[in-house]
């Protein structure tokens, strides 16, 4: 037998960064009162102390989630000062793609400028975007990719029962993306993942296709189970709570952003750490929650570069992630 060649092994640059952000959201504001005109059995007050969303954007009929894709990507190149040339994969986490087949990153990709790129959806739900920020982080270090672009898109006016008060009132459209490139350090640390297969009940479809989610019982379970995985995926980047400058949790409810942030300054976490609450204007956007409340508070001033954020995403019954990175 002949002797088995050895393969040429490839390695990537000692660590990754965030380049730049951008954003998109539906072209339709609808707010509280737009709700409980329409018929539902609710109101403003209501809402605000059930789930803090004061407003959300709805797309379009004819504004696809590819559409939002594509804008956030252009304005997230722009923003890094990188073309479409010098991307050479492509993620879009996803839950919302109305097809599986073609897939959203191809099309996105297409759309941009970028040619033949790598090019796939990943869905781990309200926490896609940390986990394709991973497998950004990872590809690149490990000499499959040089720059990556990360999208999280979704679009749920399709997927929502818009009589279901219990629902209706969360869900929105809107896309967050980045740019992840090499760097001489880690700029985006390992991150924590995991999932939680035992409470798929929690959240779903019905048979009718729209979503649902058992309110009570995913408060119970984000409030007492995230801030732990927040303070893990801390301890996996060497660092102290008290390093951290800007909490950005996923924007499920507000009620559940602003208890993660206090159970984590009682763990230690600073007083002045700021905590994203970009779901009171945006509503719940899934996978896009996380990139865009980052570009948001950057535009606003509240988030600067070198600040360090702690990124944490959970959906209940599927996944959840915490990793820590540097705004660019």
């Amino acid at each position: 037998m002949s002797e088995r060649p050895k393969l040429i092994g490839r390695t990537g640059p000692a660590g990754t960064r965030l380049l730049g952000f951008g954003s998109a959201q539906g072209n339709r504001v609808v707010t509280n009162d737009d709700i409980a005109a329409s018929g539902v059995d609710t109101n403003d007050e209501w809402i605000r102390q059930r789930v803090g969303i004061i407003e959300r954007r709805l797309a379009d009929p004819d504004q696809s989630l590819v559409d939002m894709a594509v804008e956030a990507g252009s304005k997230a190149l722009a923003d890094s000062g990188v073309s479409p040339e010098e991307i050479d994969t492509v993620l879009v986490a996803t839950c919302t793609m109305p097809g599986n087949i073609p897939n959203a990153a191809a099309q996105t990709a297409d759309r941009i400028g970028v040619r033949s790129p790598a090019a796939f959806d990943l869905n781990a739900a309200c926490a896609g975007f940390p986990y394709s920020l991973t497998v950004a982080s990872d590809l690149i270090r490990g000499g499959s990719a040089n720059k990556v672009l990360v999208i999280g898109a979704e679009r749920f006016t399709d997927w929502v029962d818009w009589q279901d008060r219990a629902n209706c009132i969360i869900f929105a459209d809107g896309a967050g993306a980045c740019v992840v490139g090499g760097s001489d350090e880690q700029l985006i640390a390992p991150a924590v993942l995991g999932s939680s297969g035992d409470l798929v009940d929690m959240i779903g479809l019905t048979p009718a296709g729209h979503i649902f989610q058992e309110g009570q019982s995913v408060f119970r379970w984000a409030t007492t189970q995230i801030a732990p995985i927040a303070e893990r995926a801390v301890e996996a980047a060497g660092i102290k709570l008290s390093d951290i400058d800007v909490l950005v949790p996923h924007q499920a409810n507000l009620r559940i952003v602003e208890h993660i942030g206090k159970r984590l300054r009682a763990k230690g976490a600073r007083e002045d750490m700021v905590v994203a609450d970009d779901i009171t204007h945006s509503g719940n956007t899934s996978s896009a929650s996380i990139p865009m409340a980052i570009d948001h508070m950057r535009a606003a001033g509240r988030i600067a570069s070198g600040d360090v954020m702690l990124l944490v995403g959970f959906g209940a019954g599927l996944s959840y992630s915490g990793q820590v990175a540097v705004c660019p």
